[in-house]
């Protein structure tokens, strides 16, 4: 269940729609209810309090864990996404799961994916900006956080400092914006750019993209931290699913803003 269902089912009850008993029931199987598996236990509630369901951390599990995980969260027809698959274990949940939506370049899977949602004007909206090439896994990662949580999107791609007129050129369409996911690797400039130039909240993602002295993502994570920029929030090196969780917070909580206005 989620907000508005719980909303209806007050309602209703309020309304004398229907008996508190059968309301009681309905929250009994829906919002608190947990699925236990001997080797994990699902959080039925969480998409209720945060707006996705529990999220599966694919790397490091067997293909039939993932899957078994997947039916149980499942079953109540919200959005699952699962995270950090490998080649085989995305072909496995594919083969498994044919309706489902897979992003091979985002390494990500997608059960019950919300419909896209356009970006029209005026449309609360994160915006996810990409230095290089390079750095489209961990883009891609939190670009479909945004579909699983049915907050629009949008992707700019290889727009790096060093060739910096490409992001000028692009100013306008940010500015409208209401969170930015900025991900990039190397020295890790792009943020400091962007949150310098832009007046919105920017959520900074370090990439493993670099030579030696990138240190597996350390240099950038560092440089990012030192931002002299204001308003420019680091996540870990390559975690597209934080920065993206968080810039889609800020737009559940501007459209929830929306809808209570008269």
């Amino acid at each position: 269940m989620h907000e508005e269902e719980i909303r209806a089912l007050l309602e209703a009850v309020q309304n004398g729609g229907i008996q508190p008993e059968a309301a009681l029931r309905q929250l009994k199987s829906g919002p608190f209810r947990s699925g236990v598996l001997d080797f994990a236990h699902v959080d039925h509630h969480r998409r209720l309090r945060q707006g996705l369901g529990e999220v599966i951390y694919g790397e490091g599990k067997t293909l039939e864990h993932i899957i078994a995980i997947a039916i149980e969260a499942a079953t109540t027809g919200s959005p699952v996404l699962i995270t950090r698959l490998q080649p085989e274990k995305l072909s496995g949940l594919m083969a498994r799961f044919p309706e489902g939506r897979a992003n091979a370049s985002g390494r990500t899977f997608l059960l019950h994916a919300p419909p896209i949602v356009e970006i029209e004007a005026d449309t609360p909206h994160v915006a996810i900006v990409a230095a290089g090439t390079s750095d489209l896994p961990v883009a891609e990662e939190a670009a479909e956080v945004c579909v699983a949580m049915g907050i629009p999107c949008a992707r700019y791609t290889d727009v790096g400092v060093a060739g910096i007129h490409r992001l000028l050129g692009r100013v306008e369409a940010l500015q409208a914006a209401t969170a930015l996911v900025v991900v990039a690797g190397m020295e890790g400039a792009l943020p400091s750019v962007v949150a310098g130039v832009l007046g919105r909240p920017v959520f900074a993602v370090p990439t493993s993209v670099g030579y030696g002295a990138n240190l597996g993502g350390i240099s950038t994570l560092l440089a990012m931290l030192n931002s002299c920029a204001p308003g420019v929030s680091v996540v870990n090196i390559d975690n597209g699913f934080s920065a993206a969780f968080a810039a889609c917070q800020i737009v559940r909580a501007v459209r929830q803003a929306q809808a209570r206005k008269p």
